[in-house]
């Protein structure tokens, strides 16, 4: 693997996105939440080997955690490493992990990541949304909008 330079690293920015998160889901409410990661795992985000697509929140012990994020395995890790879909927790507020347990007790609900990203302090957060699973027609009535707001654009444009 080619060795990158100090300037290729992200220190502040997006690291991964999940693009699927809105249309797959009606987000009704969004959270920033702080993760627990090991030293591998950090350098590993910072140069942008990530991936949230498949990840949601789960609840356990009065605790919210992030299963199914994958962070690649650092290449330059020595002789300790981390295991790369392990789950993660999550450092929110309490009022914040009542309010995600409440409503992840409702029928439908789920905790989906929407994206990684590090702060300005340089601190590895994830935006998480908290939704329910949208229909099929859902779906297409989001596509109709879409397509909408292009044609719109492009008829201005003109």
């Amino acid at each position: 693997m080619k060795k990158k330079n100090k300037a290729e690293y992200i220190s502040t920015g997006q690291v991964a996105h999940n693009r699927r998160a809105n249309f797959d889901y009606l987000i009704e409410e969004k959270f920033v939440a702080g993760l627990v990661l090991t030293g591998t795992e950090v350098k590993s985000l910072r140069l942008g080997h990530a991936n949230i697509n498949d990840a949601f929140g789960v609840e356990k012990n009065g605790e919210i955690y992030i299963s199914n994020m994958f962070i690649a395995e650092y290449a330059n890790k020595g002789y300790s490493s981390h295991a790369e879909k392990r789950e993660r927790k999550l450092l929110l507020k309490h009022k914040e992990i009542i309010t995600i347990i409440n409503a992840l007790a409702r029928k439908g609900a789920t905790l989906v990541a929407i994206k990684l990203f590090f702060d300005k302090n340089g601190l590895a957060k994830l935006e998480l949304g908290l939704g329910r699973g949208k229909k099929l027609y859902d779906k297409r009535e989001t596509i109709k909008e879409r397509d909408w707001k292009i044609q719109k654009a492009r008829i201005l444009a003109n």
